[in-house]
């Protein structure tokens, strides 16, 4: 329903010939483009473009040749962490998003999954289990940079689907329950609810709680989010999340938000959408 707005419109025509919006991770002083492809593509997910659209299926094919060493992403090389473990798993990751039928993004999942599932084999997080099998499975060099933290959007986003029922429980508790939440999308403990519905935080605390509700455990340990948001909804059935909430990636979603029923319309398209995936009707 948002595919025709103005900002998809935008969005697709920034897209160049080889399917990527200039950087890919982070946006530097001499971005020709607003966009990082990240950006674009988190953008164009919230606005329902799908696999079965032409500017993401450029997006993915030009992901999986960065991937695969065909190419290499425009950014400049970060420091602090292993620079081809981290693409590796950012490219997957995106990849993954709109498709699971790459095997080059799939092989990343397995690890990641792998590194996760002995972290939890002992039924609860042990750190250094953690940091054996990240070295083991990933083969990271002694000196390729800080490991990184599986509480964040790429690994998160990653495993799902990939852990058997018990494990994803128990790394789906650890998440809810993290102080410093998921890193990329909402750094404070899931646990605690936002003090004010109408605000750009409690958008970004959905943002979190709409990446795990894709983990099938997810409905019976998000109950109390489903309550959250039912104790926010207006007296006509629908919800707000004010002018506050707009931010540039997860609203606005319709072309204008100055009229109060069309923000309204974004909000209670975008609860409805995470109250199905949580088992809601």
């Amino acid at each position: 329903m948002y595919k025709d707005t103005k900002w998809a419109k935008e969005i697709v025509s920034l897209q160049d010939d080889e399917g990527k919006w200039g950087y890919f991770h982070t946006l530097f002083a001499d971005s020709k483009s607003s966009y990082t492809t990240e950006k674009a593509l988190k953008r164009l997910e919230m606005f329902g473009y799908t696999i079965e659209d032409k500017c993401i299926q450029k997006a993915v094919s030009y992901m999986n040749d960065c991937l695969t060493g065909v190419k290499e992403i425009p950014d400049k090389r970060e420091k602090l962490h292993d620079w081809n473990i981290f693409t590796s798993l950012i490219l997957a990751t995106w990849i993954r998003r709109f498709t699971k039928d790459n095997p080059a993004a799939n092989a990343v999942a397995e690890k990641w999954a792998k590194i996760v599932t002995i972290a939890f084999k002992d039924g609860a997080y042990n750190q250094q289990e953690y940091i054996q099998a990240y070295h083991d499975i990933l083969g990271m060099k002694p000196q390729g940079g800080r490991l990184i933290d599986f509480v964040q959007f790429y690994s998160v986003s990653i495993i799902n689907g990939c852990l058997d029922q018990e494990t994803e429980r128990k790394v789906l508790e650890y998440i809810i329950n993290k102080p410093n939440g998921i890193y990329y999308t909402y750094e404070k403990c899931i646990s605690t609810l936002p003090n004010v519905f109408e605000s750009k935080t409690a958008s970004w605390y959905l943002g979190a709680i709409e990446l795990i509700s894709e983990y099938e455990t997810a409905k019976d340990q998000l109950q109390f989010v489903v309550d959250w948001i039912k104790e926010n909804m207006n007296e006509v059935g629908k919800w707000d999340m004010g002018k506050g909430a707009k931010d540039g990636v997860y609203f606005p979603l319709s072309n204008d938000w100055r009229k109060k029923e069309t923000r309204e319309y974004d909000c209670t398209n975008r609860i409805m959408k995470l109250l199905d995936k949580l088992g809601e009707h």
